[in-house]
């Protein structure tokens, strides 16, 4: 595990961008893992930027999304579907049909999980940007969610579902549910980068890079990934 502490958000943004943009300079097939919520919007500002200045090409690069709520229309505004294409991908030169994100609002959504985990198993994902829950979840996998689990329907935790309320008018607007990429499926990819910003995220962090690998702190298990880099702020870092 490499650690890269950093003075504040800029500037895990920043460097965040350099390794994203040199991997897809070097392979341009690259297969991108993609978070959302407010952690990566400043990487992805920085790839649009990128894009724009340095004509850095996304036409055969392939994403595929951690998660998506279950119950959203992918219109929706606050579907990650909708975040995606708002924050990234109306602003670089990506083919539609290389966007993969779980379909919350389809009528089978078992029947969604099993085809979205056939998609990871046929294309190998070669750098996944990871955000951290305050209670240690990466993806939607919340506390107790096995470490060999793959894509699935999660029940989220009122803690999650109060921290993303703040992108809803109130709580009870926020879906119960999601489909997520399972932990197993977060640990096949050949590189990970961890990305963690402000106090609120201090515990959870001091809890992955030092406390026990357990399945009560999800993020706990990436210390035993072979290629991942934490990239922190001061305030994230404060306990490490």
């Amino acid at each position: 595990m490499k650690i890269i502490k950093v003075r504040n958000y800029e500037e895990m943004s920043d460097i965040a961008a350099e390794y994203v943009t040199t991997l897809i300079k070097e392979k341009p097939d690259t297969v991108l893992g993609l978070a959302t919520g407010s952690t990566p919007i400043g990487l992805y500002k920085r790839l649009i930027k990128d894009h724009n200045e340095n004509k850095t090409s996304y036409e055969n690069i392939k994403t595929f999304n951690l998660d998506e709520y279950i119950g959203l229309d992918k219109n929706n505004s606050q579907s990650y579907h909708y975040f995606m294409h708002e924050h990234l991908f109306k602003n670089i030169n990506i083919n539609k049909k290389n966007i993969y994100i779980p379909n919350g609002f389809a009528k089978d959504i078992n029947k969604e999980c099993i085809e979205y985990n056939e998609k990871l198993k046929n294309n190998v994902i070669h750098l996944q940007i990871l955000g951290i829950g305050s209670n240690g979840h990466i993806g939607f996998n919340e506390p107790g969610t096995s470490f060999s689990s793959e894509v699935h329907v999660v029940k989220l935790d009122e803690n999650t579902r109060k921290a993303n309320s703040r992108f809803f008018n109130q709580i009870n607007e926020v879906p119960t549910y999601s489909i997520t990429m399972g932990i197993k499926n977060i640990m096949e990819a050949k590189q990970i980068i961890l990305l963690a910003s402000g106090n609120q995220k201090a515990n959870a962090i001091y809890d992955t890079i030092h406390g026990e690998v357990t399945e009560n702190v999800p993020a706990s298990i990436l210390r035993t990934h072979p290629n991942i880099i934490v990239i922190v702020d001061e305030e994230a870092s404060s306990l490490v």
